[in-house]
């Protein structure tokens, strides 16, 4: 239930900083109208009514690639020999 109630929190964090850095844009375009309802013997009656209209815009992103140099150093391996000092341990006597 924490992990529901922690979702909706950053999906609602989420659309209001779209909403205020411009990326996501919602205009009404059309207004909400209630139906008429009425009731009689018969039953309840309904007409009329309209859902709301909006217009969404979206900012976009754009990922595309382009060729470049990378300089990567060299690894250069040694095999010890035997000029080299040998390890030195740590064992008690």
């Amino acid at each position: 239930m924490r992990a529901l109630i922690l979702i909706l929190i950053v999906v609602v964090v989420l659309l209001l900083i779209a909403l205020a850095s411009g990326f996501l844009n919602i205009n009404q375009t059309r207004p909400a109208k209630a139906p008429e309802v009425s009731t009689t013997q018969n039953g309840v009656t309904a007409k009329g009514g309209q859902a709301p209209a909006f217009d969404v815009e979206t900012g976009s992103v754009k990922v595309g690639t382009k060729a470049t140099t990378v300089k990567v150093p060299a690894l250069v391996v040694e095999r010890p020999g035997r000029s080299q000092p040998q390890a030195v341990t740590n064992n008690a006597q």
